[in-house]
């Protein structure tokens, strides 16, 4: 599913139009985004938490030459899902 996608489903089940519900999608994305980017998690209960995570630099090769190059410290959007999308997904 897409953006365009969900923006209908949510369209059809809020009654707004497809318009409305990509900008509220769109707001929410930048919101995640931004607390994000500040450091912060986000919980949304029963659904799951977003969080940056941190990853310390290390050694690695280079796959081609073998070379060892040094890897530098790095963070990730990660995103862990909460009981009740785990069990929805499982059919529980």
């Amino acid at each position: 599913m897409n953006k365009k996608q969900l923006a209908g489903k949510v369209a059809n089940k809020m009654d707004l139009t497809k318009a409305e519900a990509e900008r509220i999608i769109d707001a929410t994305l930048n919101s995640i985004t931004e607390t994000l980017l500040k450091g912060e998690k986000i919980r949304l209960v029963g659904f799951g938490n977003f969080v940056v995570r941190s990853r310390k630099g290390r050694i690695g090769r280079n796959p081609q030459t073998g070379e060892k190059i040094t890897i530098g410290q790095s963070k990730a959007p990660a995103f862990v899902p909460g009981i009740n999308l785990k069990k929805a997904v499982k059919g529980k």
